[in-house]
């Protein structure tokens, strides 16, 4: 049985439910997180009605600290503000001393406090706004039960952020009720003022009820409409993903033809609603059809007086709210211009509170797939590090493989779709005292309290890795994604959150390294291997500037005649102190950074020009090919097709006789502009090759598809194919596809007669590895191709 405390209240929770009366409400049957997130979420509600219900700042003061302490069960609730006690529940308040509160907060002592005889455990939220304080509850320290929670404490927190912003605005409701008796200009008569108030009071309850937002802003454009007695009146925003564009999205007396066309409009389109928001500042037209910034359409639309006041989002401007006139030109006095800021004001609040509550919630969990959010994840690792009672906890850390090419393939719809389908799966995997968490983009985690050990992990590990593979259903397409992950243990005392979180983000990295579709446990020995290499890949970049690679040449050979035909260009990076670096220790690193990309085309520019100058040592009529090897980083860039178009040109090497190698797994995983790109390529008259053929999912869909010339058979087929008939069969299957296909064979890894002769009897085309030559240097190969006679 599970029993969360939040204040008062206590929930139970029995066989993966838990059932709770909540203030009133019907019984409930819920999971034990959505309920904790339905109290948070009452309580707050509830908290906001309070306070906000209070006339002044002084009451609502009072309000908030006893709704607090009955909401959290507290037996010391206090408010200060400015270094002073503003209101105090539990003690009087000449007995709280205030300087031991704020001064330990500040100086990060542990939240405790004694007075007189009673000490007590805190929970503090700071307070902003105009003025600066905390909002503090205490629980007589007994026994560690009465410590607040972690949901408890970003529960009082909510509730600060919800006092400040009330203050807020019962600060502006106090300053329209002075500006109201002391400036008799702002209206016309006293019955007018208090329709000011009455209607600005509308929306502050509208805010405090949580109306919806477009419900509330409706109020603050009927409300100017009204108390300025204009025609129309509306309120634009920035569209969040162009803020160069904005739309109306509230309006009064705005016809609805003009409505539909005033959606993601640019800004500099609007005329003054449009200054206001640029120049953040408040913009009036007395005489629009004579003024310098009519808009023409809205002249047409005989508007005669127009005024905008910008409107914030913490202090920022994120739209505007007008006021314009059909029937004459009108002058916009100071009271017009103050009344219209007030409602500019109150609609900021509006905007403001709307995303403060967004924030609230997703303090709590993440809005994209419901897990927990890195703030909730890491407050509870660091709470079970310091509770376990059986030694440790957990903490795996998970990325999904692939997800980046599937994003980018099937669009960012069908990504998050998969996020969210990995969630569900995640959570199938969990007991339900764990906690999952999304950490941000496609990194996942989880928190296993209570784990003896890491072994305690590894059925929940294992248990992850198989539920991934199976096949996502994302719209009707079956697409398959794996993970990696990482795995760290922490004993109680020993470690804090973060340092866990490195441990499994280094067992990650391992993982990943290992050839993912796996999980790796936290070794001492990681922190080294990643030191190496952050290392490697500093050397790498030195070695692109310092030109440290060399190429390799091996020859591929026409099997019938044993005549050279072509080369494959390998690349090496010759070390100045480890030496010659194999390519499988640097190329993945070399895409992972970006450095593949010059590397590539020095590569390919070296290649070119190389072929180019021994073909011109050799007979016309027998010149050679040469083949390079093409990464997917390298495929994504848009000037690949100019790169290979230069390097043919400076080099003098035909088109033809380049052949350009790419792996199955790169085809499969190909988006449209890939097919595009390749096409460019290959109408400037170069050849395409398919590397490791037979290695990826579904080879036989692409030959078609893609507009490649050879196939290039994977040594694993070649490996068996004198001893072991199915690889025989299977290896002779795929030179009949290709003769079939007309397009080329190349077998590689050729290493003894027995292959070779398997390989022409079944009249495979071309050949290349060990038996006829390892990749030789520039000038090993000069000698091979062009013996010198001894005689």
């Amino acid at each position: 049985m599970t029993t969360v405390r939040i204040g008062a209240l206590t929930v139970r929770d029995q066989v993966g439910t838990n059932t709770e009366r909540l203030a009133g409400f019907p019984q409930l049957r819920v999971p034990l997180a959505d309920c904790n997130h339905v109290l948070a979420t009452q309580q707050l509600t509830e908290f906001l009605a309070v306070v906000a219900d209070r006339p002044d700042e002084a009451a609502a003061q009072h309000a908030a600290v006893e709704c607090a302490s009955r909401a959290l069960g507290a037996d010391l609730a206090v408010l200060t503000v400015d270094g002073g006690v503003a209101a105090a529940v539990g003690l009087p308040a000449d007995e709280i001393p205030v300087y031991a509160l704020t001064a330990g907060y500040h100086v990060g002592r542990p939240p405790t406090l004694r007075a007189g005889d009673t000490c007590y455990s805190l929970a503090v939220a700071p307070l902003g706004g105009a003025s600066s304080g905390m909002l503090i509850l205490g629980r007589r320290s007994d026994d560690s039960s009465n410590d607040f929670t972690d949901e408890e404490v970003c529960l009082l927190r909510g509730m600060a952020r919800v006092l400040e912003l009330s203050l807020q605005a019962l600060h502006l409701v106090e300053a329209e009720r002075r500006q109201a008796v002391e400036n008799n200009r702002l209206i016309d008569s006293l019955q007018r003022r208090q329709r000011v108030f009455d209607e600005l009071s509308t929306v502050q309850r509208a805010i405090a009820r949580r109306e919806p937002l477009r419900k509330v802003l409706d109020l603050v454009t009927a409300g100017v409409a009204d108390l300025l007695q204009v025609d129309i009146a509306g309120l634009t925003v920035l569209e969040n993903d162009e803020p160069s564009r904005m739309s109306l999205v509230s309006g009064a007396g705005i016809p609805e033809h003009v409505i539909a066309r005033m959606q993601r409009i640019p800004v500099t389109s609007l005329g003054v609603a449009g200054l206001a928001i640029m120049g953040d500042e408040l913009v009036a037209v007395d005489d629009y059809a004579n003024s310098p910034i009519a808009v023409p359409e809205m002249v047409q639309n005989q508007i005669k007086s127009v005024m905008a006041v910008p409107v914030h989002e913490n202090g920022v401007v994120v739209g505007a709210i007008f006021a314009g006139s059909y029937t004459e030109p009108r002058e916009w006095d100071k009271g017009s211009q103050e009344m219209l800021q007030a409602f500019a004001e109150h609609a900021s609040l509006a905007v403001t509170d709307a995303r403060t509550l967004r924030e609230m919630n997703a303090s709590f969990h993440d809005a994209l797939t419901g897990l927990a959010s890195r703030s909730l994840f890491v407050t509870r690792m660091e709470n079970a590090l310091g509770t376990a009672r059986t030694g440790g906890v957990a903490a795996l850390l998970i990325g999904l493989d692939r997800f980046k090419v599937i994003n980018d393939a099937l669009g960012h719809t069908s990504g998050d779709r998969l996020l969210t389908l990995a969630a569900d799966r995640l959570r199938d995997c969990l007991r339900l005292e764990d906690t999952a968490a999304r950490l941000g983009g496609d990194e996942f985690a989880v928190l296993l309290p209570d784990a003896a050990s890491v072994e305690a992990a590894l059925p929940v590990a294992r248990r992850i890795v198989t539920a991934m593979r199976e096949p996502f259903d994302l719209d009707g397409r079956e697409t398959f994604v794996t993970v990696s992950i990482g795995v760290a243990h922490g004993e109680v005392g020993g470690l804090d959150a973060q340092e866990l979180l490195v441990r499994a983000d280094l067992a990650l990295f391992e993982a990943k390294k290992k050839g993912k579709d796996q999980y790796a446990f936290f070794e001492p020995s990681m922190r080294e291997s990643f030191q190496r290499h952050l290392e490697m890949e500093a050397d790498l970049r030195r070695a692109v500037l310092r030109h440290e690679f060399e190429l390799r040449f091996q020859p591929i050979v026409r099997l019938a005649t044993n005549e050279i035909s072509g080369l494959e260009a390998l690349v090496r990076w010759q070390h100045p102190e480890r030496g010659m670096i194999p390519p499988l220790d640097f190329i993945p690193l070399a895409e992972e950074t970006g450095m593949i990309v010059p590397i590539g085309e020095w590569v390919l520019r070296e290649a070119c020009r190389q072929a180019a100058r021994w073909n011109r040592q050799r007979d016309p009529d027998k010149p050679l090919t040469v083949s390079v090897n093409l990464s997917a980083v390298q495929l994504d860039r848009p000037d690949l097709p100019d790169v290979v178009d230069r390097a043919l040109a400076d080099s003098g090497l035909p088109a033809h006789r380049l052949v350009i190698e790419l792996t199955e797994s790169l085809l499969v995983d190909h988006r449209q502009e890939t097919l595009e790109r390749l096409n460019t390529i290959k109408a400037l008259g170069v050849r395409l090759a398919i590397d490791d053929f037979g290695t990826g999912y579904s080879s036989l869909a692409y030959l078609r598809r893609f507009p490649v010339d050879i196939i290039k058979i994977d040594k694993s087929f070649v490996d068996d194919v004198g001893d072991v008939p199915a690889a025989a069969a299977l290896t002779l299957g795929i030179i009949q596809l290709g003769q079939a296909l007309q397009l080329s064979t190349v077998a590689e890894g050729i290493e003894d007669a027995g292959q070779l002769s398997e390989l022409a009897d079944g009249n495979c085309e071309l050949g290349q590895g060990y038996y006829f030559a390892e990749p030789l240097t520039t000038e090993a190969m000069q000698d091979l191709l062009f013996p010198i006679d001894p005689h």
